[in-house]
């Protein structure tokens, strides 16, 4: 009994432990999962709320997407059939600017293909021309008769009205053509009394005048400057002078400060021209005229011929006393001392111009002295007096004045004449005329 009473006493103790501290925890912890599980249950119906909600916005968007769907799907459509019909115009245009782009291939095609056919036989026909015509003018009779009919042509020109200037007055203004021509007019006089000794030496003089110049920038620069008093150039050439040249030279040169001249080199250019007339009179008093107006003429061929000759004797950049000795040594026998020594003063003073040019003008200045002036006349062979005679007379009656003819022979000009006065030129021969055929042929 008392076992059983400690038992329940014992019992009794751990209810009441029970009770007192464990109790309590494990309802607050059921109360807590409790809490829990009705918070859980509370989100899963918001969830399932919300569930539904995206289930009706899903449903009321796919409904929203089929209706855009369609609206896309209808536009596509009109898209692609209007797309289709741009298409089909766009085709349509371009086919036709194919087509005549084609059209005009086709054509620009064929042109050019009559071009080359004319071409080709424009060519062929000036080649079998120019055989024909070398084959005619092979014969002597034949090609004297191609200047027979260009002197028949000649016969029929009216006169011309080209002025025939010579070197030296070609490129002078107003002011300088008339000092000039006021210098030569007292050269005219002064030179008039003299004889080849005297001339000899004016030349001389007037030639050391123009190296002086030449050498004295400043010195001719005062003397050439316009002036409406030219006393004191006047003095200036006696105080420089006097004594040192001769009368007739010194003379020259005061005419020459007084003049009024357009440019400074202008008055070197009349000096050196007087100096050049002095010779040229040296020639007319010795009666040689003829044969030096020839030989300058010969020796200007030669320089034509001998490019590089012409290129040492035109280097006014090396001394001239070396270009003169050059000079002495090409001056074939049998020349006149006028002529050599005109050649020899002329490339003495050249300062840029050619020497086979210089010499030709030289040349042609002889002849104009006597109031001629030069044709320069080239031919396939050469002419016989008849028709060195009627050229003579027919060039006379064009241009007013006698005409000396100065014949060159280029067996490449086939027949005809080609003739230079001055700046004019009448160019009647076979080359040129076969030239020009092939130059003119159509494109």
């Amino acid at each position: 009994m008392s076992i059983f009473i400690g038992q329940l006493i014992g019992f009794a103790v751990i209810a009441y432990i029970i009770g007192k501290w464990v109790v309590p925890p494990v309802r607050g912890l059921m109360a807590r999962q409790q809490e829990a599980i009705r918070v859980a249950l509370a989100e899963s119906a918001e969830a399932s709320k919300k569930l539904t909600d995206a289930d009706a916005m899903h449903a009321e968007a796919l409904a929203d997407a089929k209706v855009e769907a369609g609206k896309i799907t209808d536009e596509a459509k009109q898209d692609s059939e209007r797309i289709a019909a741009q298409l089909t115009e766009q085709a349509g245009t371009e086919a036709e600017r194919i087509k005549a782009q084609g059209a005009q291939q086709v054509t620009l095609m064929r042109q050019q293909l009559i071009r080359q056919l004319r071409t080709g036989l424009g060519a062929e026909s000036v080649a079998k021309a120019d055989e024909l015509v070398r084959a005619h003018v092979a014969d002597p009779q034949a090609q004297a008769a191609t200047v027979d009919r260009l002197l028949a042509e000649l016969d029929q020109m009216a006169p011309s009205s080209a002025v025939i200037d010579t070197a030296a007055t070609v490129k002078l203004r107003a002011a300088s053509r008339e000092a000039l021509a006021n210098l030569v007019e007292k050269f005219d006089s002064v030179a008039g009394g003299l004889d080849t000794a005297g001339l000899t030496t004016l030349a001389d003089d007037l030639a050391s005048a123009a190296r002086l110049l030449l050498s004295e920038t400043m010195l001719n620069r005062h003397l050439a400057e316009p002036s409406d008093n030219p006393a004191p150039k006047v003095r200036l050439v006696d105080t420089l002078l006097s004594g040192k040249v001769g009368a007739p030279a010194l003379d020259l040169l005061r005419t020459a400060a007084s003049q009024r001249w357009s440019t400074e080199s202008n008055l070197v250019d009349a000096i050196e021209h007087t100096a050049r007339l002095a010779l040229l009179k040296r020639a007319e008093v010795a009666g040689e005229v003829d044969e030096v107006e020839d030989q300058l003429f010969r020796f200007g061929r030669v320089l034509d011929a001998q490019p590089r000759l012409t290129t040492l004797l035109s280097d006014y950049t090396a001394a001239s006393d070396g270009r003169i000795a050059l000079l002495d040594k090409v001056i074939p026998a049998g020349v006149s001392d006028t002529t050599k020594a005109l050649l020899t003063q002329t490339v003495g003073l050249l300062r840029g111009e050619r020497a086979d040019e210089a010499v030709i003008d030289l040349a042609e200045l002889a002849v104009s002295r006597r109031g001629e002036v030069v044709a320069h006349v080239t031919a396939a062979a050469d002419l016989s007096d008849a028709q060195r005679n009627r050229l003579t007379r027919v060039l006379s009656r064009i241009y007013g004045h006698p005409v000396a003819v100065q014949l060159h022979v280029d067996p490449e000009l086939l027949g005809g004449l080609s003739i230079t006065v001055g700046d004019e030129v009448i160019d009647g021969s076979i080359a040129s005329r076969l030239a020009a055929a092939a130059t003119q042929l159509p494109d």
